[in-house]
């Protein structure tokens, strides 16, 4: 058993323990920036998280739980890494019981089209593609009522539900399933902004990108949560690294309660991987658009996921 008093000790036990699934080099230098605490075990698995790659905010927040982690079962375990939601000071578990849930969604939202306009949105929904977003770049408010409404109507009698990216108060003005927020668009709303979504009844989805992230989208209980990006992605410039599977799927045991879904680099190849991490929905952004013949791939997308969720 570990030393609790040792912090070097605690280092060395965590990334003995997990480098190889975390990718790290077992034997690189354990050091970490900066710490909030003396308390050895926190300061052994933040130096630890460094080294296993996690940036400075997820290092921080899993070194934390890994110090709750200790003290809730009055033991140190290198091999048991944090998954507990109250070890990362999130509140009770489901988190659709709570007073303050967004209106649910569907556990597994399967095939999650990223779509640029409402004809595309229009397409994949008559395809039978059962969750899609429109993310509609413009910067005229006409244009983009227009078109989330053009949205809207689209996916009407298909079955299909319909998220808007970041337009939510056009999106509650047509009356769309739900929204998708980036983590700073949820972080530059206040809150009472955010009950008015609530109070829509419209289903919140969140981008997150790591331990510190999901914590933060956690505190709103939205209708789901988005992980990523899982594989390097040249669609827009990632603050981190790609996540890995390994990483997905040790968020999606702490998130779990919550519809998940991976984003991000994610094709037809690693598509079985990902969904092993047990996450109930991959989203895709180029796959479609930019196939020869987008329904049948779509189609093929959809039954590899019927087969791996069976």
């Amino acid at each position: 058993m570990t030393a609790l008093n040792d912090h070097r000790a605690v280092a060395h036990a965590i990334v003995a323990a997990h480098g190889l699934r975390f990718g790290a080099i077992t034997a690189a230098a354990i050091s970490a920036g900066s710490f909030s605490s003396d308390d050895p075990v926190y300061r052994g698995a933040k130096q630890a998280c460094a080294a296993l790659g996690f940036i400075e905010i997820d290092a921080e927040c899993l070194a934390l739980a890994w110090q709750a982690q200790t003290v809730r079962t009055g033991a140190f375990d290198a091999s048991q890494w944090p998954e507990t939601p109250a070890d990362f000071g999130m509140r009770a578990f489901p988190p659709n019981a709570r007073d303050d849930a967004f209106a649910p969604c569907p556990e597994r939202l399967g095939l999650y089209a990223v779509l640029p306009d409402a004809q595309w949105v229009g397409r994949m929904a008559r395809a039978g593609v059962p969750t899609v977003q429109l993310r509609f770049k413009s910067g005229g408010a006409a244009i983009v009522e227009r078109e989330v409404q053009a949205a809207v109507d689209a996916v009407r009698g298909t079955g299909a539900l319909l998220f808007i990216n970041d337009h939510w108060q056009t999106a509650i003005a047509a009356g769309a399933y739900g929204v998708h927020l980036g983590q700073e668009d949820l972080d530059a709303l206040s809150p009472a902004q955010v009950q008015q979504i609530r109070d829509a009844g419209l289903r919140l989805g969140v981008s997150t990108h790591g331990y510190a992230e999901m914590v933060r989208a956690d505190a709103v209980s939205p209708s789901y949560i988005a992980m990523g990006a899982v594989y390097p992605t040249t669609l827009k410039k990632m603050a981190t690294a790609p996540q890995g599977v390994a990483r997905l799927a040790a968020y999606a045991r702490l998130l779990r309660g919550y519809p998940q879904v991976g984003i991000g680099g994610i094709d037809a190849v690693r598509l079985p991987e990902v969904l092993a991490t047990g996450v109930g929905s991959v989203a895709v952004v180029r796959a479609l658009v930019t196939a020869d013949n987008p329904e049948a791939t779509a189609a093929q997308w959809m039954a590899a996921m019927s087969a791996a969720a069976a």
